[in-house]
């Protein structure tokens, strides 16, 4: 209860003092009865106490150093005003700190930048699973990202001049809350006249990450739900370069196989072929190490996007032209080096397709790119009427049909017997007949 009410004045509240051996004391005033100066050891502070649905409330307006007598009256009538009809003064304070808490969240929010929100989602990529594969993502997956946000501007490793920006590069620089399906629509329609297969991925990068952004607490209500479904954007998608003529014909493979072999650089010629041959991903011939090859047991260990590792068998033909890579480059096949060397910062080949572009054009034969030459394999392998479950283990295809997915893991023997036909058939329509045996065991 009070201690005592008296009309506050400065003078009054400068000598109200705590009495020794109290924990707290109040002065109450006379004009408005519901306020009061409460000392505590060290401070005083106006309180306001009322009745609220029968049991009393009491909340801390202020210290008297920072509120005039007359504010602190004015906010404690305004207070019981609260009360009178029927409003929490406590909820009501709480429903404004938080109104003014969102208000500047939201603003803090519409200051996000693209570049910001995009780093954090490249170290999620560098540290998180796939939700697809349950595996880790693979650094080809993040270097994608790197590649198509790069903002160019750097010596060019071929040729003279600087690199350009990539696609997405145009992105970074701006707010989150900026992008738009206007925007978005804007930039499909400039950079699909250019470079339409690159924009067609470099948009589902960006959808994916877009996805990741509403998804994300830091980032969500930044940008509007499904921002990328808009009927506009999905029409200016550019379609990707069509897939049907990315591959070798069987009439094809003599022209393709006599100029790869012609090649300068032994090192390219036998990526290439290692490439049609087995039907492996660019990357994952790229990073062989003479330590993935069992020249003895006729098998190859590769690093796999989808499982982790699969081992393919080594084919005569394939394991004859790494065993004569091997002598040709000096290189000890039991040593943990790369198969295919270049001058690139890692050590291993990086660009290979400006010579294949060179024995595509010397066979007279339309453009084929790196990844078509895998697809060649699926496509030829149908030839030999190999399975098809056998051909999607050779290359490291996720399996598919319920049966392939849990019950048929064929073993390598029976792999190479399917393998073995499919490269006997190639080399027959290239017209190669080489001898196969190797002695490097």
């Amino acid at each position: 209860m009070a201690s005592s009410r008296q009309k506050f004045t400065f003078e009054r509240l400068r000598r109200f003092e705590l009495t020794e051996g109290k924990s707290q004391e109040f002065l109450w005033d006379s004009d408005v009865t519901m306020l009061a100066c409460r000392a505590t050891k060290g401070t005083k502070a106006f309180i306001f106490q009322s009745v609220f649905l029968g049991k009393t409330l009491r909340m801390t307006i202020g210290k008297i150093s920072d509120w005039k007598i007359d504010d602190a009256r004015t906010e404690a009538r305004r207070l019981q005003m609260l009360i009178d009809t029927g409003i929490d003064p406590r909820v009501a304070k709480a429903e404004k700190i938080a109104a003014v808490e969102s208000q500047q969240a939201e603003s803090r929010r519409g200051k996000v930048m693209f570049s910001t929100a995009w780093e954090e989602y490249l170290k999620e990529l560098k540290t998180g699973i796939s939700a697809k594969t349950k595996r880790p993502y693979s650094p080809r997956y993040l270097a994608d990202h790197i590649r198509l946000s790069d903002r160019g501007g750097k010596a060019r490793k071929v040729g003279d001049g600087l690199t350009i920006a990539a696609p997405l590069a145009c992105f970074l620089d701006l707010p989150l809350s900026e992008i738009t399906p206007v925007l978005i629509t804007e930039w499909l329609t400039k950079e699909r006249q250019t470079r339409p297969t690159v924009t067609a991925n470099s948009y589902r990068i960006l959808r994916t990450f877009l996805k990741w952004v509403e998804d994300h607490k830091q980032f969500q209500r930044i940008i509007p739900v499904d921002l990328t479904q808009d009927r506009n954007v999905r029409k200016m998608v550019p379609v990707s370069a069509s897939k049907a003529d990315d591959c070798l014909q069987k009439e094809q493979l003599k022209s393709w196989f006599t100029e790869v072999i012609r090649l300068s650089n032994p090192v390219i010629s036998t990526y290439l072929q290692v490439l049609l041959l087995t039907g492996a991903r660019r990357e994952e011939i790229a990073s062989l190490r003479w330590t993935d090859i069992d020249f003895k047991w006729s098998s190859m260990r590769i690093k796999d996007k989808v499982e982790g590792e699969r081992i393919i068998p080594l084919t005569p033909y394939v394991s004859t032209i790494l065993a004569e890579l091997a002598r040709t480059s000096k290189s000890d096949v039991s040593e943990d080096r790369w198969v295919f060397t270049s001058n690139s910062k890692s050590g291993k080949i990086v660009e290979p397709r400006k010579a294949h572009n060179q024995a595509l054009e010397q066979a007279n034969l339309p453009h084929i790119s790196l990844h078509g030459l895998r697809r060649s394999f699926g496509t030829l392998s149908e030839w030999v009427e190999v399975p098809t479950g056998v051909v999607a283990q050779i290359m490291g295809h996720k399996p598919s049909a319920l049966a392939e997915k849990h019950y048929r893991r064929r073993p390598l023997d029976l792999l190479r017997k399917w393998h073995e036909k499919i490269e006997t058939w190639i080399l027959k329509q290239a017209e190669i007949n080489k001898k196969t045996n190797v002695d490097l065991r």
